[in-house]
């Protein structure tokens, strides 16, 4: 059982390294306001637009403990459009910021926000928000080619906690290390 949780942790882990070096920003950063873990305005603002941007996602992510607790099942239709409007609002303010640019790493962020149990939900989420028009054409194609068949037609989901959650690591000085 331990082998296969590592090895499950091990290919999270090669997942994020896929990701553009803006993308796994963006998802620690997220993951920090998300899931409250450190001062985010301290760690990850570097000028006032990103400050801006920063508190503006604070903002939206404010509705994600709600999201968290109202997560249908796979065949809760009648719980639909209570869940599924909020998460496609809060997908579509990531999507709209260009730094998610896939299918994949926008699942791997959601997975961790909210939690396993996302997982049937987020193709639709994606789709409906990739689909909204205050995002460029350009990602707006990007987006939705980056979903795959499989993923979008998948006829079941793992609900598996993920075991590996990025977070901020400090820069070493290499020439401090002992040789």
């Amino acid at each position: 059982m331990k082998s296969a949780t590592g090895a499950m942790t091990l290919a999270e882990m090669k997942e994020f390294a896929s990701f553009p070096a803006a993308t796994q920003r963006y998802v620690r950063r997220s993951l920090d306001i998300g899931l409250d873990r450190d001062d985010a305005l301290q760690r990850w603002s570097r000028d006032p637009v990103e400050t801006a941007s920063i508190r503006a996602q604070a903002h939206v992510y404010r509705r994600l403990p709600d999201l968290r607790a109202m997560v249908p099942d796979e065949s809760g239709l009648e719980a639909i459009e209570p869940f599924l409007a909020p998460l496609i609002s809060i997908s579509a303010f990531d999507l709209g910021q260009g730094r998610l640019t896939s299918f994949s790493a926008y699942r791997f962020l959601y997975e961790r926000l909210i939690g396993a149990d996302v997982r049937p939900w987020l193709p639709a989420a994606f789709c409906s928000s990739a689909a909204l028009p205050h995002l460029h054409p350009d990602l707006r194609r990007k987006l939705l080619q980056s979903i795959s068949e499989a993923a979008a037609t998948a006829s079941g989901w793992s609900n598996r906690a993920p075991g590996f959650f990025p977070k901020w690591v400090e820069k070493v000085d290499a020439a401090v290390l002992p040789h």
